[in-house]
Order: C-alpha cells, then structure tokens, then sequence
C-alpha cells in the first residue's frame, strides 16, 4: 500500500511545473508540502499494516500441536532372567610334557602347535647313540656277574658237600675237630659268595633296566589325547632334564573363567545353561561346572568355571562376556523409542486427551527392542511411543493411527494480504 501512494505523490512534481509555467513559488511550495504529507501518511500507514496481522496469525499458531504422535501400551509377559558377566577362555587342562633323560640332542620333533594328538603318541625323539652304547655296557657287566655267579655257586656246592663228609665221618675220628671245623667254615664262605654274586647280579640288572628305561624316554610321548598349544622342542637342541618341550590342552576342552561379583554369586548354580559369546564373534551354549570357592579379596569377584563344547569358534587366551540364565520372570516391558533419558533419569509421556505429562520411571533389562519399566508405570498407561525426545511436560499434541504417524498435519492458511490503497490528487 505504501509504495503506491509514495509513486502517485511523485507524478504530481512534473505535472505541476510543466502544467502551469507561470505559477507562482507559493503555489510551488504547496506543491511540495502535499508530497511530504502523503509520503508520512503512506509510511504510517504501512507500520500499521504487521501490528494489525500479528494477532490474526498468532492465534492459530497457539493452538496447532507441538508434535503428531501414536500410542502404546505397556506390555506384560515372561521374560529371561539372566546375569552378565565378562571373563576369559582357557583350557580346562593345559598339560607340560618335558625332557626325562639329561643331555640328549633332540634328533627329531614329530609335531606342530594346534596338532590333534592321541595318548602315547610320539612327540619328539632324542638321539639314541649314546643310551644305547651305556645299555650295552651294562648288559656286559649283568652277563659277567651272572657268571660270577654260577662260579660262586659251583663252589658252594663243593664246600657243602665236604661239609657234609667231614661230619660223616666225625664219628670214626679219622679227622681232627679242626679239620672237621675249617670244612663247615669253607661251606659257610662259600654260601656268602653266592649271596654276594646274587647282588651283584640284581645290581647289574638294575642298571640294566635303567638304560633300558633311558632308551625308551628318548621317544617324547603325549600323556593324554588332546591339542598341542605350545612347542618348545627345536631339532639339534641338547636340554636337560625337566625341560619342558610341549604344552598339550587335555581333552581339547576348554572353559570359560567368568568373574562374578560376591553380591551376584549367589544366583548362580552348577549346571545352570551360559549363553557365551566370544571376541570371534557368534554364540557357545556352555553349562557350569564350578563356582570358584573364593573371592577375590582386591577385587570382590569370584571365578566361575563354565565348560564349553569341543569343535567351538573359542580359543584359548579370548576375551568373553556371557549370560547365566536365571530362568525366567513376569515383566512390564514398553518399546525403547518411549523412554528418555534428561539429566541422568528415564521418563516416559503418557497421553491424557490432547496434552502429555512426563513421568519417571525405573528401568530393567532390555529383550530386543524393549525394556522393563520395574517402577513408576501401570500396566494401563498410554504411552507416547516414539519421540518423546521432542516433547515437554504439559505439550499439545496430535494422537493419530499408527499408521498415520509419520504425517504431520496440514499448516494454518496465511492471512489475506490487505489490499493497498491507492492515493489520489488534485
């Protein structure tokens, strides 16, 4: 409207000073005068126009609603119950296999790390040159006492049989009392050697058996069917004895260590079914073996042993959170897109007519895409289901179908422009 009236006050110069040549300055000046007014008039006529159209366009905009949302109701139902809980894998037995005999080289080494074995399998062999030529040796020695022997025995046999004689004849006296006494003598020599020549003998065997026990050690066996974790043996290397040349995972089983805090331990029972789940990804069903009978005094956790089938994705040395399975329980559950969280608490909108009340609430475990509300919620509430995060305590909003959730609703008309006002001159 204003810019109108500032164009029709402009066409008015011209026309007066080429109208009338002889006008005079006064008639002039008036001329001007009447310009400055209408160019006041428009200007105040066009601030008044958005004071005007401000309280016609506020008036919708206070009763539109601040967001379109769709309702839910709590649901209640059995859920899980379970306990959490991190620990590692390791394997439920780790066997050390080591060197038996002293100062052997290593001539060769049968197998690698992660190599099934059986029980008595061959591992490793050590050179046998040496044991064998001390076997050897002693099996000389056994033969020579064993000769030894049967020489001591022969001459037993004879001392004892003059023995006898000189008895015999005791009677008769064709032998002195000493004669008589240095052939009972010569027997009981006689039946000492042999003893001695036993001994002899049983220790030559002894040593036999030694070398022979040797000879078998140089062949390194598994005491157990299970997995080779570790190999220490490298070919060529003399060690000493009790060196420890593999590590063996008996059985190839293996378990998973879960730390569990004292407050906790209590819920958890041997056999109980652990839902295990390792840093290789996927799932292990396990069962509890064992609830360690400690507690850790730094940490205040305990160890909770939890067997895990053979041929599974864990290893030993992972890292694994798990869940004991409780059993199960009665819960009021709500989606998660319901709930939000302000300044560290959970809160939830229920709808009342056209406007929301924001209320707390304690949240429990999550199954899926929903969470327990434990406290602050009936079982009858409506519920905005999803985004609260937009909305306030006490807002207006739309309640529609949830299928017409997402479509918001259609914006007030703007005001009619106020049509302009043409100004008009003599």
């Amino acid at each position: 409207m204003t810019l109108p009236l500032i164009r029709t006050a402009l066409r008015r110069l011209p026309a007066v000073a080429t109208a009338a040549p002889g006008v005079s300055t006064k008639a002039v000046l008036n001329v001007a005068l009447n310009v400055a007014l209408t160019v006041l008039v428009a200007v105040a006529l066009g601030a008044a126009e958005p004071a005007q159209a401000a309280p016609a366009a506020a008036a919708p905009a206070a009763n539109r609603p601040a967001l379109v949302v769709n309702t839910v109701r709590p649901q209640k139902g059995e859920i899980a119950d379970t306990l959490s809980a991190n620990g590692s894998i390791n394997a439920w037995q780790e066997a050390s296999i080591g060197a038996e005999v002293n100062g052997l080289r290593i001539a060769e080494v049968r197998v690698d790390v992660g190599a099934a074995v059986k029980r008595g399998q061959v591992l490793a062999v050590f050179a046998t040159e040496t044991v064998r030529a001390d076997l050897a040796n002693v099996e000389a020695a056994l033969a020579e006492a064993r000769a030894g022997l049967a020489e001591s025995q022969a001459a037993a046999a004879e001392a004892q049989a003059n023995a006898d004689r000189a008895k015999a004849v005791e009677p008769s006296g064709a032998l002195s009392a000493q004669q008589i006494a240095q052939y009972l003598t010569a027997a009981q020599t006689a039946r000492a050697r042999v003893q001695s020549a036993q001994a002899r003998v049983q220790s030559a065997q002894a040593q036999v058996q030694s070398q022979q026990l040797r000879l078998k050690m140089t062949q390194v066996l598994a005491p157990d069917d299970g997995i080779i974790s570790a190999r220490l043996a490298t070919v060529g290397a003399v060690v000493p004895a009790g060196q420890e040349l593999f590590r063996l995972v008996r059985k190839g089983r293996l378990e998973w260590r879960a730390e569990v805090t004292a407050t906790e331990l209590a819920r958890v029972r041997t056999n109980q079914p652990v839902k295990v789940f390792p840093a290789a990804g996927g799932s292990i069903s396990g069962t509890v073996r064992m609830v360690g009978p400690v507690v850790d005094a730094q940490t205040r956790n305990a160890l909770v042993y939890v067997d895990l089938p053979a041929g599974s994705t864990a290893r030993a040395g992972m890292f694994a959170r798990g869940d004991f399975q409780l059993g199960s329980s009665s819960a009021l559950t709500v989606p998660q897109q319901a709930v939000v969280v302000r300044d560290g608490f959970a809160y939830v909108f229920r709808v009342a007519g056209d406007r929301v009340s924001q209320q707390k609430v304690m949240l429990g475990r999550r199954i899926g895409d929903r969470i327990e509300v434990r406290e602050g919620l009936s079982a009858d509430a409506v519920l905005v289901a999803a985004g609260a995060g937009f909305l306030n305590d006490g807002d207006l909003v739309q309640v529609v179908p949830a299928s017409a959730a997402g479509s918001a609703p259609a914006p007030a008309a703007p005001p009619a422009p106020v049509a302009p006002v043409s100004g008009t001159g003599k």
